[in-house]
């Protein structure tokens, strides 16, 4: 016997549905692309099936059906869609789907349904195309070449792994240098300089590397879980894995029947398949899984210590004001070396933003020595 949290839950389903459907139809009439628009009204269609079944619930509660007509801000959707292009639905369907991929893995009526595999499904077709759809002139469609754009997005790596080794040692520069300056702003012994600015490095570096480690591997565990999920699911439902996968391949530009030729070829190997619908559906490398947690503690360790160690090296053999010029000297030329270096990296300009990065780290280190001077006469 439903209850009336139950038939609530139902008639909300059963909105959210309707207006979906509606949506995918409304891109899926504005859509040029034909084998785009195609997988909206398949989509479109997944969504009805959806809504029928939630709409059988109420009637078996006894319960009267609302109206299928689309709610008031599905009908400013689609008109702000038809007037500046389907990328506007692509966005914020994207959004919504990704929001509700697991709305259905706790709700005891979908189970045994395709229910929950359909959620996670539309949120990574939906992301594919929301993606595409930035990228494309035009109405905000996707266009030929889909397929190179994006499986480009992965040549960014070398980037990525740069701006974190530049961001490691600058994260390392900055926060060791202030503390330095603090702790010479309180005039304490260059020996006691030393100490604290060597302590501060491995605090700061075992810190960072900890939290690396501990970032990495909870990634890798979850992609585990996440590629035993989907193991579960094409044995469970091949079929429909099969279709996911080549609604999938019609978001990145085949047509129809190319896209299931393709997914019907990959499903007859069953290692492929896996292989293929957690690279294509989850994004996961199963070869790498994320990376090496390990690999990624030692990097962020090692990049931190560079950083940190720059402020330290002249209290080694110097003291006073004699240790503290040289110290902030040679932190000014690393601070600007690593903002020039992100300019490279974001393409603007390398003075401004090596200048940036040195007045930034300067003032940080202004305030904590100005700290530092006013503790240190308080103490005295």
């Amino acid at each position: 016997m439903a209850t009336s949290e139950d038939v609530a839950r139902f008639r909300e389903n059963y909105v959210e549905e309707v207006n979906a459907a509606w949506l995918y139809r409304v891109a899926a009439d504005i859509e040029e692309d034909e084998a785009v628009a195609g997988v909206y009204l398949r989509l479109a269609e997944t969504e009805e099936r959806h809504a029928d079944l939630w709409a059988d619930r109420l009637r078996d509660a006894g319960e009267e059906v609302p109206s299928a007509d689309p709610s008031s801000r599905s009908r400013v959707l689609g008109w702000l869609a038809k007037r500046w292009g389907v990328g506007v639905l692509s966005n914020v369907m994207a959004s919504t789907e990704r929001a509700g991929r697991t709305m259905y893995d706790n709700q005891p009526e979908a189970a045994g349904t395709s229910l929950p595999a359909d959620e996670r499904s539309h949120a990574v077709i939906l992301d594919a195309l929301r993606r595409e759809s930035a990228a494309a002139p035009g109405n905000g469609g996707v266009r030929g070449g889909v397929l190179a754009r994006l499986e480009g997005r992965h040549r960014a790596v070398g980037g990525n792994a740069l701006r974190a080794a530049v961001l490691g040692a600058n994260d390392g520069l900055v926060s060791n240098t202030s503390l330095v300056m603090g702790i010479a702003g309180a005039s304490f012994a260059a020996d006691a300089v030393l100490l604290t600015g060597l302590a501060g490095l491995l605090a700061g570096a075992i810190s960072m590397a900890l939290g690396e480690w501990l970032s990495v591997q909870s990634s890798r565990e979850l992609n585990q879980a996440q590629i035993a999920t989907e193991r579960a699911e094409i044995l469970e439902m091949p079929e429909a894995e099969a279709e996911e996968l080549a609604l999938i391949y019609q978001a990145k530009g085949m047509s129809q029947e190319e896209a299931e030729r393709a997914a019907a070829d990959i499903m007859s190997d069953p290692d492929a398949f896996l292989d293929t619908m957690v690279r294509e559906e989850l994004g996961i490398d199963p070869d790498e899984l994320g990376g090496s947690a390990w690999q990624a503690a030692g990097t962020s360790f090692a990049l931190f210590s560079l950083g940190a160690i720059v402020p330290v090296i002249p209290f080694f053999w110097l003291a006073g004001g004699a240790a503290v010029a040289l110290s902030l000297t040679l932190a000014g030329f690393a601070l600007f070396g690593l903002g020039a270096t992100t300019a490279l990296i974001t393409g603007t300009g390398i003075a401004r933003t090596g200048t940036r990065s040195l007045l930034l780290g300067l003032i940080a280190a202004g305030v904590t020595y100005g700290i530092g001077s006013v503790l240190g006469v308080t103490v005295g």
